[in-house]
């Protein structure tokens, strides 16, 4: 998948904050078709994308508690597509009036030595996967359906297997900061998809 996209928009002075608000669930392999039927006629009057990406995810150890993590994607199914580099802050989880995990967002286009670059900086590759999908989209609002595939050996991206029988959904909004009246929409919108699924604001640390 391209990552979510940056919205342009002018900078006369000092840099845009960009903020991802996102709600996330899951649906049994055997609910996807009427997922997916129901985003269709929810959603922007357009065919849905596909794609078949390739994600690493990389560390930077320091005197931090925490590694500072870096995301690199391909598409595998697009020639000519950039890779992109993500960032993604912490979540900003204890305002209990947004609807939705909102956490400080950082995605761009570059050049194919990117995970050269990375590793040449002092990064470590922690892990990859594969993430195979559909794409929908409600005005600025984007909807992810996705499975993910662990590479069963490194480097190698014909050689996977699914890591469950669940598919990842995403519904998320980019933004400047400040814009909290999209979580507003987003819980609307994630209403409607019930009980096929049920979008939360899932804190990433519960996880772990």
């Amino acid at each position: 998948m391209e990552a979510p996209p940056v919205t342009m928009m002018p900078v006369t002075g000092g840099t845009i904050n960009m903020m991802e608000y996102l709600l996330q669930g899951s649906v049994l392999d055997q609910s996807l078709e009427s997922l997916l039927h129901r985003l269709r006629g929810l959603c922007d009057n357009m065919e849905p994308e596909t794609f078949l990406d390739h994600e690493m995810v990389f560390l930077l150890k320091g005197q931090q508690a925490s590694p500072f993590v870096l995301r690199a994607r391909r598409s595998m199914d697009k020639a000519g597509m950039p890779w992109h580099l993500r960032y993604l802050g912490q979540p900003e989880i204890g305002d209990k009036n947004r609807h939705a995990l909102v956490r400080n967002c950082v995605d761009i286009a570059t050049s194919d030595n990117l995970t050269d670059f990375l590793v040449e900086m002092g990064f470590r590759m922690d892990h990859e996967f594969m993430a195979k999908g559909h794409v929908f989209r409600k005005g600025i609002m984007k909807i992810v359906v996705y499975k993910i595939f662990r590479i069963l050996m490194p480097g190698n991206t014909e050689s996977i297997e699914p890591l469950s029988l669940s598919y990842l959904v995403e519904l998320n909004v980019v933004a400047p900061a400040g814009q909290d009246v999209v979580s507003d929409d987003m819980r609307n919108f994630a209403e409607q998809l019930k009980p096929l699924v049920h979008l939360e604001k899932i804190d990433p640390k519960r996880l772990m």
